[in-house]
């Protein structure tokens, strides 16, 4: 492997500390200094970059997404940013047009949002996939994962009828005559998406590169993905280790989905355990559901939803199952995140970690995933037992407008607080939950620093004292991140010792006025001393 120099650059090292150099080889960071200092220590067939002037940061670490997800929806019905019932419908029959997918075929799509539907404003029914697509099974989910909706032939290909019993911690919506309206809530979702046939080892190794590719784009060098669920881990463990044996361009750490306790024993019993793999490639936590999503009132709270009081949300695990889950973990050296967004599951989460963590010392890293809805006392529960916050910035985009209306101004105030978290000490990182929201590491930190929507609005921002410093919130998305996989002595800073993962960009996002972050491009990001993607 032949050693890289980059020259003429803004190198941040840390807060308050910039080198213009940094010589890598091995694809490991050897060096950092002056051009002059740098370049005369550089081997003759050293690649040299000139990156005339540009700021180059660390790889940014995206703490929670689904890999998987984000190639198999780049492959498919694609719905993000549909205004509309009707640009729904378009984008469904272009996709068909297009494919002339076989008769019979299952179509999958994901991202839809009826909050930014201006047409109607109301969930999809099985009527509208009906008109969409009525010689094929469709399913598409909702951009939050925790709502889908199938058409005719999917609910009779799997079986859905008003008598069928939904999943526990799950739902099947039905109509004034007690017929399924299509759509179908938490963990009932994989009654329906049982049908869709298993990918080949083929298609689902195309799908992990497409999404790699992705990631590349956006400046991300190392994601914690939960790809690994009940009943095909095995199948996607594999899947990664092939792909990441040929050509990788993104370290990758497993959180391990599973939601009881027989088939988790099953795969401890394997011998996988967190830590499990190399650089590339790592068996990461537990990671569990406690509830579903704000948008789709499925979130856990303490007290009813303040725009629909006949509902508090959903309990996706009980309080004796998630005990047990945390329990065994911790007696395997296991880590756990959990999945928590409302109030009430956050709670949850809380109360088990603190039955099984002593003198407010935490050394599995155990953490809460999204930590959403919150109050002040609930966030010094995080601080007195060391519990980490794995939270996603760019998720304000979309919460701001339906927080106040869903859980009222006081308790809205208090929530997504990511500046009181650092300021309190609470190992806190970022992610994006991709394909929930694109991958977009600038979108991300933009959201995080100005506290606005991607259109900036509003104009003084959405609470905000609780707007972070650029230097904090770069630190979340990189040395945070390596915190939360007990990689922070590797990753997530430009020093010697520390992979060579680093990103390029094409503006100084350091100084600019925080309105200006969103304009930022990624010029060319690099892992292992490797050129991965250039603008």
């Amino acid at each position: 492997m032949s050693s890289l120099v980059i020259y003429n650059a803004k190198i941040y090292v840390e807060k308050g500390h910039f080198e213009e150099a940094l010589l890598a080889a091995e694809g490991v960071i050897r060096s950092v200094g002056s051009n002059e200092e740098i370049l005369s220590q550089a081997p003759a067939d050293a690649r040299r970059y000139d990156a005339a002037g540009r700021t180059v940061v660390p790889g940014f670490n995206d703490s929670h997404q689904h890999m998987q997800s984000v190639g198999e929806i780049l492959s498919n019905i694609q719905l993000l940013g549909a205004d509309s019932i009707g640009e729904v419908k378009r984008r469904v029959r272009e996709f068909i047009e297009k494919n002339h997918p076989a008769p019979g075929t299952v179509l999958h799509g994901m991202g839809w949002n009826q909050d930014y539907f201006k047409d109607e404003h109301r969930l999809l029914l099985k009527e509208d996939l009906d008109e969409m697509a009525p010689d094929y099974p469709l399913i598409l989910e909702r951009a939050c994962g925790h709502i889908l909706t199938a058409n005719s032939p999917a609910l009779a290909l799997a079986g859905i009828t008003g008598s069928t019993v939904p999943a526990e911690g799950g739902a099947i919506d039905l109509d004034e005559q007690g017929e399924p309206t299509g759509v179908i809530r938490e963990n009932a979702c994989s009654q329906v998406l049982r049908i869709i046939p298993p990918a080949t080892e083929e298609t689902l190794d195309a799908q992990l590169r497409l999404a790699m590719a992705h990631a590349a784009e956006c400046g991300v060098t190392s994601v914690q993905s939960m790809d690994m669920r009940p009943g095909k881990w095995r199948e996607t463990w594999a899947a990664y280790q092939r792909v990441q044996a040929k050509d990788p361009t993104v370290r990758v750490y497993q959180q391990v989905n599973f939601m009881e306790p027989v088939e988790f024993r099953q795969f401890l019993s394997e011998g996988f355990h967190t830590g499990m793999g190399d650089p590339f490639l790592k068996i990461g936590p537990l990671k569990m559901f406690a509830d579903g999503s704000l948008g789709a009132r499925t979130a856990l709270m303490r007290s009813p939803y303040h725009d629909d009081p006949s509902t508090q949300g959903m309990a996706t695990l009980t309080q004796e199952t998630l005990d047990e889950m945390v329990e065994i973990a911790t007696e395997h050296d296991c880590s756990c995140v959990v999945h928590a967004i409302g109030d009430g599951a956050i709670h949850m989460v809380l109360s088990s970690y603190e039955k099984i963590l002593k003198d407010g010392k935490n050394p599995l890293r155990h953490g809460i995933v999204h930590c959403q809805i919150t109050d002040r006392p609930m966030l010094e529960r995080f601080r007195a037992n060391d519990i980490l916050a794995l939270v996603q910035p760019i998720f304000l985009h979309y919460d701001m407008t339906v927080v106040e209306d869903r859980v009222g101004k006081e308790l809205a105030s208090t929530s997504y607080a990511f500046e009181t978290l650092r300021r309190l000490g609470v190992h806190e990182s970022f992610g994006t939950d991709s394909p929930v929201e694109d991958m977009n590491a600038i979108n991300n930190l933009y959201c995080a620093v100005t506290r606005k929507n991607l259109s900036g609005e509003p104009a003084e921002g959405f609470h905000p004292e609780e707007c972070m410093d650029i230097y904090d919130a770069v630190d979340a998305y990189t040395y945070e991140s390596a915190y939360v996989s007990f990689e922070e002595g590797v990753k997530g800073r430009l020093k010697p010792g520390y992979y060579a993962d680093m990103v390029v960009l094409s503006q100084d996002i350091f100084t600019i006025p925080a309105d200006e972050i969103i304009q930022t491009k990624v010029e060319a990001t690099i892992v292992d001393g490797r050129f991965v993607y250039e603008r």
